[in-house]
Formats: C-alpha cells, structure tokens, sequence
C-alpha cells in the first residue's frame, strides 16, 4: 500500500467513532498492538526530542524501504506514534519524504492534544523525516 493509502484508511477508521474518547481509547489500542522495540535500541540518541513523555525510534534501511520501531513510557504517546509507523514504515525514504500529513488534521489528532503532546507529535514528524533524509542519501 502506499504512505496515501494508508493514511486514507486510518482517516476511514477514525471517521467511525463519534467522539474523542472513542478515538483516544482506539489510540491506545493502536499503541499496544505496537510492535516493540529491541531492549537495544531504546537509547538516547533514539529519543524523541520536544516529547513530554519518553518516545524512542528507531529506523533501518531492509530492500530500500524504512522499517521504523517505536515505543513509549505513556499510552497516548504511545498510540500517536503506533499511527506514525503504521503510515511510513514498510515505504521508501522518497515517498516518506514526499508524503504530507494531512490525515493527521483531517482525524483531528492535533486539535485534541495538549500543546506539549502536540508539539512531540510534530517532533515525531520530523525525527521520522529525518530518518529519511539520512537514508535517502545513503540510496544515492
């Protein structure tokens, strides 16, 4: 599936609940089917910087496609980033690159958030960009 697939079907998934603590308990759930990340590579150089909570990623290049892991001490957080990967892991750093985020207006995540969750998900963002910038150029 492309990065625009999925992030139509996670929009289609949230359209079904029909309020927030519906998609905060559905966040949650997301957050613990997460698949967890090697006792290895929960370090500090792969937490998240600008989180409230502890979230750690981690990336590597298998086929030309990143696989991203992730993992959080708070199940909110946990459940933002679980969207994160479900969106962009499995794709090639390109079309990472070249996605844009709006599903995650279009669920209404950020307007829903407090100010730092929100800010951390705008870290997470970036960190998963920048993993793919630093993959891409290593593809070239």
């Amino acid at each position: 599936m492309t990065i625009q697939e999925i992030q139509d079907e996670i929009v289609e998934e949230f359209n079904l609940f029909e309020d927030w603590m519906q998609r905060y308990e559905y966040m949650i759930e997301l957050g613990k089917s997460l698949p967890l990340i090697a006792p290895e590579f929960k370090t500090d150089d792969n937490i998240i910087k600008g989180c409230q909570s502890k979230v750690w990623v981690h990336a590597e290049l298998k086929d030309n496609q990143l696989l991203f892991s992730a993992d959080s001490d708070a199940i909110i957080t946990k459940g933002i980033i679980a969207i994160l990967i479900r969106a962009f892991s499995n794709q090639h750093p390109k079309d990472i690159l070249d996605a844009d985020t709006n599903f995650i207006d279009q669920i209404g995540l950020k307007e829903h958030l407090s100010p730092t969750r929100a800010n951390g998900l705008v870290s997470m963002i970036k960190q998963i960009k920048l993993y793919a910038i630093a993959f891409q150029t290593q593809l070239n």
